[in-house]
């Protein structure tokens, strides 16, 4: 059977046209080498080299074994230096889910300091909404994902990363439209356009809490999975939102954003993993965005991406499940 070390003495041999000096090189006595090139000339049931007094000389079907050898083991070195930063968590593929809040905040940046970091981890984006991620990690679909919290899931872990005040999405023809800070009681006779609890239930509850501290119950007259759909629904006419403010940065013609008068619930957005996973480019991953984090906490509009519509991290449509495949930000 033909192994590596054939194939090494193979190239030493034919590189210094000799034996002996191929046995220098190699750090062996010569007698060994030979057999060991015979050797491989029997596997392969082909001469290898032409032996004169005057040294040695490849064959035709050593002309031809010469870039395949010198092939094999390149590639045997390549995948040895993928498997040592592998293991350091330099190179590997990362399955991420994440909330479409995430794509207006936190989200982009991360993924632009890990490309600048660690160039060698690639990312697959997965736009999920959080009940949804929880299912996918169990089912290692997922390796990582940007969800809301709070996260009941015993089996993950979930770190905080930050928390987002609400803030007023109205049509551009509403009369808070005119108003620097929104009170929320002046939204009680307004339709609203929110998000199902089952998906994104601290989300839910902010809203519903709000409101009820303002003395009534929203009338919620529309559902949408996406806030980039509830945001659609506002331009068109048929309701107001309270939503996370770095939706903000999503500009669509006929919407309005207005702060509340008064501080409100957070929403919090966070990063959800397998507690038992030691994947090493996740490790990195979590690392990184938890420095990511601290920054955008401390100046969250420097960190804002440029207002266009679905972020910097672009957008992959409204249903669930759909994928960007290594697309990161510049």
């Amino acid at each position: 059977m033909v192994e590596l070390r054939h194939l090494r003495y193979f190239l030493a041999v034919a590189d210094e046209s000799g034996f002996a000096r191929a046995a220098a090189r190699l750090h062996i006595s010569q007698p060994p080498l030979s057999m060991q090139i015979r050797d491989l000339e029997a596997d392969l049931g082909v001469r290898l080299f032409d032996r004169t007094n005057r040294g040695v000389a490849l064959t035709p079907a050593g002309r031809a074994f010469y870039p395949e050898a010198q092939a094999i083991l390149q590639r045997v070195d390549h995948a040895r230096v993928v498997a040592q930063r592998a293991e350091h968590g330099d190179v590997g593929r990362l399955d991420v889910g994440f909330v479409s809040i995430a794509d207006y905040s936190l989200l982009p940046w991360v993924l632009k300091a890990l490309r600048q970091r660690h160039p060698g981890i690639e990312v697959v984006l997965h736009e999920e909404t959080s009940d949804v991620q929880v299912g996918r990690l169990r089912e290692r679909r997922l390796d990582a994902g940007f969800a809301l919290g709070p996260m009941d899931a015993p089996d993950l872990a979930f770190e905080p990363l930050i928390d987002e005040p609400l803030i007023v999405a109205a049509p551009a023809d509403h009369p808070v439209a005119r108003c620097d800070a929104v009170s929320v009681r002046a939204l009680a006779g307004d339709p609203f356009i929110g998000t199902p609890r089952e998906l994104a239930p601290g989300l839910y509850d902010a809203v519903m809490g709000v409101c009820r501290e303002a003395g009534f119950v929203p009338r919620i007259s529309q559902r949408a999975k996406q806030m980039q759909t509830v945001v659609s629904l506002v331009s068109a006419g048929l309701g107001v939102a309270l939503i996370p403010a770095s939706v903000r940065h999503l500009q669509r013609t006929g919407v309005v954003y207005r702060p509340l008068r008064s501080a409100g619930p957070t929403v919090q957005l966070g990063l959800a993993w397998r507690r038992t996973d030691r994947d090493p480019a996740l490790l990195r991953l979590i690392a990184l965005t938890h420095d990511v984090a601290r920054a955008y906490r401390a100046d969250p509009d420097a960190q804002a991406p440029a207002g266009s519509e679905g972020g910097q991290a672009g957008q992959a449509g409204e249903g669930e499940g759909e994928d960007r495949a290594g697309k990161l930000p510049g």
